[in-house]
């Protein structure tokens, strides 16, 4: 690994910045903001067993349901970072009033649908009735406020594309301290007389995300020094709101694919009773510190990329993403043999139940393979949807998720009766198969003249030459 990628370089064109100096941030801000969801699950398993399953259900349909407004905050990062790179900032304005308002009202939309519908999502992911009640509960609360986790995705992919990605750090930071102490209120401490349980963890979720939401608008004032307001919807930029679109669809969509795809094994794994349900969340968990890494270091490489295709040096983009892969590779299944090794001891942190540590001691063994599929699927699809390859993704997830993942994992789990390990050796095979594929991709090059910047430069070309 090239010593420049370690380098200090927070006063560089963010093109040339360092991999290093942009993901460590992201790293931390990623793990906070994931392990927002598990402080509840962590906290409640010494409150509640029956509480443990009911929220990671709730939290596996609020995550798909949040894909919706995802198709907006992901491609807002795009196009600020090309726009940007392309020293194009006269439009900067304009895209963070489409992208903040159009997120608010889907998102809004979705709270709704959530709120109203709670039980029957649940019912439809074939959650045991013991947990149905407290998992409703909790879904009620955070999926009705998801609005303004929404708003929060759009201003930090605003400021990670401006190259500010400290400040999602230290916000989701602050977000865990607030959560912790409101479900240590509400779950052991004066506020317990009111029994709310998962309730309660919900609560403090929310209020976290409020505050949360509020420091980010005023960083976004008077540090980015953006702007929003009606003045820049007149007329309206249709121009901007279509290339989000056209970015933020397909990239959406396999999002989409990938979580829909893992809430059907989650359906079938709660058909393989309460061990396996807890071994799968468990699991999960101890997974996601190795899947952070690869993720921090593939988003930055994503800005960097974004800002490089902006300004036309394709070059040096395939180059940076090669070294980002490699580190991350390194990194990531190292991590991964670890996290095998001590997980008969890690386990045993969440649960005194011998089953659950034995079935996630297997699947953490799988992992390792899964890991390295993983990783180079993160790094270099990220980087071919900042450069504007966003359709060949999506058909290639939609086609391995379900052809491999799910139905593999039907096969081996339910038909052969592995259960959650055949759930596992089919999300395997199916990370190898894409990172194959992609990596292929990659190195003929045919992501190069995919930009949104090139596509209006050729625009605007175009209607001067007729006039």
């Amino acid at each position: 690994m090239s010593k420049a990628m370690f380098k200090n370089d927070t006063n560089l064109p963010i093109a040339k910045r360092s991999v290093f100096s942009l993901a460590w941030p992201i790293f931390f801000q990623s793990l906070l903001g994931v392990s927002l969801g598990y402080v509840d699950t962590i906290m409640l398993s010494n409150y509640n067993d029956t509480a443990v399953g009911a929220i990671g259900n709730a939290n596996s349909i609020i995550g798909f349901l949040a894909l919706a407004f995802s198709i907006i905050s992901t491609a807002t990062g795009i196009m600020v970072s090309q726009y940007l790179g392309a020293n194009k900032k006269e439009e900067m304005n304009k895209i963070y009033t489409v992208a903040v308002g159009f997120n608010l009202a889907l998102s809004v939309i979705i709270s709704l649908v959530v709120f109203i519908f709670s039980r029957q999502l649940l019912v439809l992911m074939q959650v045991p009735e013991a947990m149905l009640n407290e998992a409703d509960s909790y879904m009620r609360i955070v999926g009705g406020t998801i609005f303004t986790q929404a708003m929060l995705n759009a201003f930090n992919q605003i400021f990670d594309s401006n190259g500010k990605t400290i400040f999602g750090m230290v916000i989701s930071f602050a977000m865990n301290i607030i959560n912790i102490v409101g479900n240590a209120l509400f779950l052991y401490g004066p506020l317990k007389v009111f029994g709310l349980g998962a309730s309660g963890a919900a609560v403090s979720t929310c209020l976290s995300r409020v505050i949360a939401v509020i420091a980010a608008v005023f960083y976004f004032f008077f540090v980015i020094k953006g702007r929003l307001g009606i003045r820049y919807l007149k007329p309206f930029p249709f121009n901007i709101l279509k290339g989000l679109l056209k970015l933020g669809i397909p990239t959406a969509g396999e999002n989409i694919s990938y979580n829909f795809s893992q809430l059907i094994l989650t359906a079938f794994v709660n058909t393989m009773g309460i061990v396996a349900i807890n071994a799968k969340i468990y699991a999960n968990m101890l997974s996601m510190f190795t899947y952070m890494i690869a993720l921090a270091a593939a988003s930055a490489t994503q800005i960097i990329v974004g800002h490089s295709v902006g300004a036309g040096d394709y070059d040096f983009a395939y180059h940076r993403v090669l070294k980002t892969m490699r580190f991350g590779l390194i990194v990531s299944i190292s991590v991964a043999i670890v996290n095998c090794l001590l997980s008969p001891y890690t386990f045993h942190l969440f649960t005194g139940d011998s089953e659950v540590v034995k079935l996630g001691t297997a699947v953490m063994f799988i992992s390792i393979f899964l890991e390295f599929g993983r990783t180079t699927n993160i790094v270099i699809i990220n980087s071919m949807k900042a450069a504007g390859d966003v359709k060949f993704p999506t058909a290639l997830a939609i086609f391995s998720m379900w052809g491999i993942s799910v139905f593999v994992g039907y096969i081996l789990g339910i038909v052969c009766g592995l259960g959650l390990i055949g759930i596992w050796i089919g999300m395997a095979l199916d990370e190898i198969f894409r990172a194959v594929v992609v990596f292929i991709r990659w190195r003929k090059g045919t992501w190069r003249g995919k930009r949104i910047v090139a596509d209006e430069h050729f625009k605007t070309e175009k209607s001067v030459a007729r006039a």
